[in-house]
């Protein structure tokens, strides 16, 4: 299951956007309010873009720079190349100009598919949604051209709008739901009509996963300490015995240490673990329900990550 970041209820909770929604489909000739065609097409182009970043010319680009930088370093120590220094410098320029034109035409490649066609009028949506103060549960790195681990501005961030004045408030019939003045005998007519116009609520967030936010970034360190405790104690051992200076054996007193912390830290990355299966359980559950049309409000930083390096 696809958690995108926004589905058609959302858009349509607010007819301004979802008027200004369709004008931008009309534009591009696609329906940004159907929800399976719009997973379809971020899984298409999200392929396309990788398949792109693997194009021959990607790589032998860069093969060609590197090649390029280094060949000035290695010409001087190899004698039988000293005489034709020139030569190796010319070659090693060649190298650089090859690598640019094929880096430069492989990013032009990868910036046109992210730049054009349907995904370009997406992120137009996404803009106007948030415009509208419709909240977005994610926005994947690769959609905005970011990097994997999600820095920087991207090569098509999403556009900013001008902020639109929120709706007046509606009745509480309209906005809860609440039950029609019509005659009891005609609504027992149709109970599954009924039924199926219930909103669909977003599940609830367990503790398991409010915890999980809480420590998802805590911890990481206790396989370096532990390695560097354990050095020292090592090292403090050999320098005793090497130097007749039974005081540095005391430092065998850090390896037990360093055994200590490494419990410490495969004891806190279990914990982690079992978290994050249950916070990924949420997610898909998350995802389940605006599949079927729940509003799902914007996910946590912890959660936003979980969900774009997995597929849910």
């Amino acid at each position: 299951m696809d958690l995108l970041p926004v589905n058609g209820a959302a858009l349509a909770d607010d007819p301004r956007a979802l008027e200004a929604v369709r004008a931008v489909g009309l534009r591009y000739g696609f329906d940004y309010t159907d929800d399976a065609a719009v997973t379809a097409l971020l899984a298409e182009r999200k392929r396309a873009l990788e398949a792109e970043q693997r194009q021959p010319a990607a790589w032998l680009g860069v093969l060609a720079l590197t090649a390029g930088l280094l060949l000035p370093f290695v010409v001087p120590m190899v004698p039988a190349l000293t005489d034709r220094l020139f030569a190796a410098l010319g070659a090693a320029g060649c190298l650089l100009v090859v690598g640019v034109a094929l880096v430069v035409h492989a990013r032009t490649r990868w910036k046109r598919a992210l730049t054009r066609g349907p995904l370009a009028g997406y992120r137009e949506v996404l803009g106007l949604a948030r415009a509208h103060g419709v909240p977005l549960t994610h926005v994947p790195a690769w959609l905005e051209g970011r990097s994997s681990t999600g820095g920087g501005k991207g090569a098509a961030p999403i556009p900013t709008y001008a902020t639109v004045e929120p709706l007046p408030d509606t009745p509480p019939s309209h906005a809860t739901g609440a039950p029609s003045t019509t005659p009891i005998a005609a609504s027992t007519t149709a109970p599954s009509a009924a039924s199926a116009a219930a909103p669909v609520a977003v599940p609830p967030k367990p503790e398991a996963v409010r915890s999980y936010e809480t420590m998802a970034d805590v911890g990481g360190w206790h396989d370096e300490t532990g390695c560097l405790l354990f050095l020292a104690g090592g090292g403090g051992a050999m320098w005793a015995a090497t130097s007749a200076e039974p005081v540095g054996y005391g430092a065998l007193l850090l390896v037990p240490l360093a055994g200590y912390v490494w419990l410490i830290g495969r004891r806190q990355g279990r914990e982690k673990e079992r978290l994050r299966e249950a916070a990924l359980a949420y997610v898909r559950e998350v995802a389940a329900a605006q599949a079927a049309g729940a509003k799902v409000p914007e996910l946590s930083p912890e959660l936003r990550k979980l969900a774009e390096t997995q597929d849910v």
